[in-house]
């Protein structure tokens, strides 16, 4: 009888599913690291994308922080120049008041009323006199209500006095300068 020794063989069937397994091993090893850096690569290049977005968002944001800036400050120039505006156009329209203000006191002035002062605070004027009797003073109230440009005048005091041995009545009155209308200037000039 012959005798075969198969040990061998199983020995190197054995060392071949060895071998099989360990490059199987070493390839699944290779691939998984293939994947990962090919998944590390993409999310590396997405970072790398949305950091380049984020700054272009940061300069244009700093772009446009800038423009509000400067709108803001035409704004504050543009009020600027809407006040100085009013303000010229409201000595322009008051440039005149003094002058109506004067010629129609030398006008309701009665005869025998003295003025000892005037003062002018906006439109309301404040004066104060002598006169020969609270007639004089009662007529001068009624010229100041009568006028286009005097209105609702007020008597605040009236006292009995002597000036130079005289027997005068000493008074003072508030009233209110009447603005003119644009359309009553146009047509006055």
């Amino acid at each position: 009888m012959i005798r075969i020794n198969l040990l061998p063989h199983r020995e190197e069937a054995k060392k071949a599913k060895r071998e099989q397994f360990f490059v199987l091993t070493g390839l699944v090893v290779a691939l998984g690291a293939l994947i990962v850096f090919a998944i590390y690569t993409m999310i590396s290049a997405s970072i790398d994308n949305q950091a380049s977005k984020n700054d272009f968002l940061k300069k244009e944001i700093a772009v446009l922080d800038k423009q509000l800036d400067e709108i803001k400050r035409l704004k504050e120039q543009t009020q600027a120049l809407l006040s100085r505006k009013q303000v010229i156009e409201n000595l322009q329209r008051d440039r005149g008041e003094t002058v109506y203000l004067l010629s129609e006191l030398v006008k309701q002035v009665p005869e025998g009323v003295y003025l000892r002062s005037l003062k002018q605070d906006g439109l309301r004027v404040n004066i104060s006199g002598y006169a020969q009797s609270n007639a004089r003073v009662s007529a001068l109230m009624r010229n100041l209500e009568a006028s286009p440009w005097l209105e609702s005048p007020q008597l605040i005091e009236t006292k009995a006095g002597v000036l130079n041995g005289r027997r005068i009545n000493e008074f003072g009155m508030n009233f209110v300068l009447t603005r003119a209308k644009p359309e009553e200037m146009k047509v006055k000039k």
